[in-house]
């Protein structure tokens, strides 16, 4: 009796290590030796930020793929493709008061595989009507560096105070 049960123990107690594991590979690893990649993602978003500073929507879009299989989710569908996207940011912001000035926030990195990562943070736009959210990017590790394949942004109204 006792041997079979501790058969059933160590059987289960495989069974939940295999689980554990398969779940930590699904799910990505953390940014944990992988500072290379981490600071070339955070340069092209630093990159971004400052073409979006500056007004330059164009400039703005080399941190994306340039394919016609790019997405972009928000609040107005989906928009596909490379051309899509550019049209549908200068549609959303067609000059530097709606652009107002862009920040990107509390980044957090995980690596779906050697060359895959998925990037969470938030966003804000200073202008007169300010605006924020949170954005998730799946980006892709091509020859020429790092890119955005998919973008999902949704802007999220400020948090009101509790009378």
């Amino acid at each position: 009796m006792h041997a079979r049960l501790r058969s059933m123990v160590c059987v289960s107690g495989f069974a939940i290590v295999l689980v554990v594991m398969g779940s930590v590979r699904l799910l990505g690893t953390p940014t944990r030796g992988r500072d290379a990649d981490t600071k070339a993602i955070t340069e092209v978003l630093s990159a971004q930020q400052a073409a979006w500073n500056r007004g330059d929507v164009d400039a703005f879009l080399v941190g994306y793929w340039h394919s016609n299989d790019l997405t972009f989710s928000g609040s107005s569908g989906v928009s596909r493709g490379w051309d899509g996207v550019l049209a549908r940011y200068k549609k959303t912001y067609p000059d530097r008061a709606a652009m107002g000035q862009l920040d990107f926030s509390d980044l957090e990195f995980r690596f779906l595989g050697p060359d895959a990562a998925l990037v969470l943070g938030r966003w804000h736009l200073k202008r007169e009507n300010e605006v924020g959210g949170v954005f998730s990017l799946v980006w892709q590790r091509f020859p020429d560096g790092w890119k955005i394949v998919h973008d999902h942004t949704s802007a999220v109204a400020p948090a009101r105070p509790n009378p």
